[in-house]
Order: structure tokens, then C-alpha cells, then sequence
């Protein structure tokens, strides 16, 4: 093998696909990228068996086309000291490369391609939808952090993506509070649905440029692959059955509470500062025109209480929440003002975006309550 390549552009590739290579891995081949050449392109795979990303490069010039597996920490390191200029990358001998640039090289062990892990995608069965981009990376984030850490149910610990004709809904739960996404751009010929482990997830959405219009998304019962520009994810699905998520939004909460988002926000970080902070629970005491949200934490004899203007249409109320999930639903909408329904001081409150309006993409936050 033997090419010359920009540096930047090499380096812009590598980082493209680096986030899939594994600290510390049982198959010592994946610590290294695969350099694949052939034509005018490099094509550039990293891979942690559960996820794998893969880009290409074009190249200034190709001599000889070759793959060959290198080590990615040195040739990362390497490639962001060397100021951008044109670098050749030529195998010199058996097991060994170098990277020469000007007024100096480097020379560098490399591992048979054929001991990389072959790259398993979908099959016949696959499903075929194009998602835009923007909307993708919104719905991850507007989902991941309500996922679940809990090994023990692995659906929990990813985002469902429900496609169907009418529309595609990301869901994510762990249990005490649920997120969901709707969009009406993406629509499937017919019902199916898969789950994304929430790290490829992660990745996905920092990988996925500004400039990225369209993702295309192929999936079956066992891979997922985002494809988009120049470069391809290969994720492997939790398999498993997700929660009948649409069962337990609330439909007939009455009583209405609507607000600024910032400034309960904002409320509700000072006064959880004196909850208890093992539990962190706070209350909302409800009234016509007044919202009070109180924390005590008897251990150190604490407590606050602040009393904010609102708009509420309902029964006197007092109801209990966990302050940080409210603080991480209320941090991830985007929307001027929240309507929070609730029904009594014993079911779930429904948070929703009050200025939806003709938007095609809708959220919704279910938050359980707690005894106070």
C-alpha cells in the first residue's frame, strides 16, 4: 500500500470514526483502525464489536491499493502534531509503515486486515427510511437521559424508534419518567420498531455534521446502519420487547398548570438546594393564580419554599416530585412556556410544550410523583 493524502483530511476522517474504538478490548485488533484503500478513497473503519463506524477519504494519489490495520492512538497522536500538508503513507516492510512528511516520518507497526472482525449489517429483511438529520439529532436528544442504567432490563437502557404510516415516535424510560418524541416527517409503509443502545446513540449525535441533510436508516431484527455523507454506522440492537409506552401517557388529567419553563426552572434549582439529597424531593402546592415548590431536609433542620405567579385551572393540589428528573425534563425542552396536567397527587403529571402550535415534531415528559 502506498498513497500520499492531506493530513487534515486524514485526521478529519479518523476522528469522524474514532469514538468507536473501545479503552480497553478482549480482541486486541480492535484498538486499531483499518485503513482500506482503494481507487482514490480510504476507507476508514473503527469498530468496538458493538458498534461500528466507517468513513472514506479521498486521496491526493494512490500507488498501490492495500488494507492493513493500524494502531489507532499512535496515528491519531501523530496526525494532530503534524501541521496540515500532504503526508504519504507507504508499507515498508513486513508488519511495519511509515508516515513521512516533510523533514521528517514515522514508522509504525501495522496487523494483517485479514485478523479484523468481518462487519456484520442487515439482511433481506431490512426496512429502508430516510430521517432528517436535524430531527434525528433532536430526537436523541430529547430522549437519551431518561434512559435507563439498569442492566438487568437492557430495553430500558436504549431509545425505541416506533415507526409506523402516521409517523415515527422516540421513546425512552426508566421507569419513573417516560420521554416522547414525534415526528410526522418520517413514516414507514408499515408498523415496526427497533432499539438503539443509548451510547451508538450518543455517538450518532455527535458525529452527525450541521451541513448532514438526510440520514438513511436500514434496519432488521438485529443491526441498525445510519448511513450519511461519507460515512456509515453499523449499530447492534438491544433485543428484547419495549414497555406498551402509549399505555401509560395520561389522557384526562383536568387540572392545568401553565408556566414559564425558565422560571420554574430556575425556582425549582433554588429550592431544591435544601432537599434532602438522597432523596431530593421537593412539593408543589397548588392554588389559582400561585404555584409554592417547598424542600426541607430534616436531618440538617432546612428548608425553603418560593412562591411563583402562574396560570393554573384546577383543584387546590399538593403533589411531590424528585427534583432532579424534573430539573432534567425541564433543562432538555426548548419551549418558552410548559403546561404540566395532572390529574391528582397520586398519578403521573404529563409535561408538554405550550407553544407546539403547527410544529411537526411534538415532545412529551411523563414524570411519576412521590409521596410527601
Amino acid at each position: 500500500m502506498k498513497l500520499i493524502i492531506s493530513s487534515s483530511e486524514l485526521l478529519k476522517g479518523i476522528m469522524a470514526v474514532s469514538k468507536a474504538i473501545p479503552a480497553k478490548s478482549s480482541l486486541p485488533i480492535l484498538e486499531n483502525f483499518l485503513f482500506d484503500l482503494h481507487g482514490n478513497y480510504l476507507e476508514i473503519t473503527a469498530s468496538d464489536s458493538e458498534l461500528t463506524l466507517r468513513t472514506r477519504v479521498e486521496v491526493e494519489s494512490a500507488e498501490s491499493e492495500g488494507k492493513i490495520a493500524v494502531p489507532a492512538r499512535h496515528v491519531q497522536d501523530l496526525l494532530k502534531e503534524i501541521p496540515d500538508q500532504p503526508i504519504t503513507i507507504q508499507t515498508i516492510k513486513e508488519n511495519y509503515f511509515e508516515c513521512s512528511w516533510m523533514g521528517g516520518a514515522s514508522t509504525l507497526p501495522y496487523f494483517p486486515a485479514d485478523e479484523y472482525p468481518q462487519i456484520t449489517t442487515t439482511d433481506e429483511t431490512a426496512v429502508e427510511v430516510k430521517f432528517p438529520a436535524q430531527t434525528l439529532v433532536d430526537g436523541i436528544s430529547s430522549t437519551i437521559y431518561a434512559t435507563d442504567d439498569d442492566e438487568m432490563r437492557p430495553v430500558m437502557n436504549g431509545i425505541l424508534f416506533d415507526m409506523g404510516p402516521t409517523g415515527t415516535t422516540l421513546v425512552a424510560s426508566d421507569s419513573r419518567k417516560l420521554i416522547c418524541f414525534t415526528t410526522a416527517d418520517v413514516k414507514t409503509a408499515e408498523q415496526s420498531c427497533f432499539i438503539l443502545h443509548k451510547k451508538p446513540a450518543a455517538v450518532l449525535r455527535s458525529i452527525i455534521g450541521k451541513d448532514t441533510e438526510d440520514v438513511t436508516i436500514t434496519y432488521d431484527g438485529k443491526n441498525a446502519v445510519f448511513a450519511f455523507d461519507d460515512t456509515i454506522a453499523v449499530c447492534r440492537l438491544i433485543v428484547g420487547k419495549y414497555p406498551r409506552y402509549r399505555d401509560v401517557i395520561p389522557q384526562n388529567n383536568s387540572n392545568v398548570l401553565k408556566i414559564d419553563r425558565q422560571q420554574l426552572l430556575n425556582c425549582v434549582r433554588r429550592v431544591s438546594v435544601c432537599a434532602n439529597k438522597a432523596q431530593n424531593h421537593i412539593k408543589f402546592d397548588l392554588e389559582s393564580g400561585a404555584l409554592t415548590v417547598s424542600a426541607q431536609d430534616l436531618g440538617f433542620s432546612i428548608a425553603a419554599h418560593e412562591k411563583t405567579a402562574c396560570q393554573y385551572d384546577g383543584e387546590d393540589l399538593q403533589i411531590g416530585f424528585k427534583s432532579t428528573f424534573l430539573v432534567d425534563i425541564l433543562s432538555n425542552l426548548s419551549c418558552g412556556e410548559v403546561v404540566i396536567k395532572f390529574a391528582d397527587s397520586r398519578r403521573a403529571a404529563l409535561l408538554l410544550p405550550s407553544d407546539e402550535g403547527e410544529q411537526t415534531e411534538k415532545i412529551c415528559a411523563i414524570l411519576m410523583p412521590i409521596q410527601i
